[in-house]
């Protein structure tokens, strides 16, 4: 059963910098026959979910447009856990943010991975990040 919890959200003020955490059970992150692609998520009150930065299961990554340059995503395999470090955080990042994992189906590229909620079966509880100006 795959199952996956977030933590490392918490309340900071512009311009700081925060490090969520993934860890996942019921599959192995990274593993060698590329099974799954990851992504984090983020979701502002009365806003939809979005999708932040997505990791394919050959390590490709994919950055929304407003945070690329400033968050990065990374796994460790050792430790099956997804990470997402947030730097340069503004107030409009503030938000719930989810990690989610897929399956790759034998027509996938393992290249592939996606920022689409509608592409993902697995997802995590959230984590609050806040920031403020």
């Amino acid at each position: 059963q795959v199952q996956l919890q977030e933590s490392g959200g918490g309340s900071v003020q512009a311009g700081g910098s925060l490090r969520l955490s993934c860890t996942a059970s019921g599959f192995t992150i990274g593993n060698k026959y590329g099974d799954y692609y990851m992504a984090w998520f983020r979701q502002a009150p009365g806003k939809e979910r979005e999708g932040v930065a997505c990791v394919a299961a050959d390590g490709t990554t994919n950055y929304k447009d407003s945070v690329q340059g400033r968050f990065t995503i990374s796994q460790d395999n050792a430790e099956n856990t997804l990470f997402l470090h947030m730097n340069h955080l503004k107030p409009e990042d503030t938000g719930m943010y989810f990690c989610a994992a897929q399956r790759r189906s034998p027509y996938t590229s393992i290249w592939f991975c996606s920022r689409a909620t509608s592409r993902f079966d697995y997802w995590g509880q959230g984590t609050q990040v806040t920031v403020s100006s």
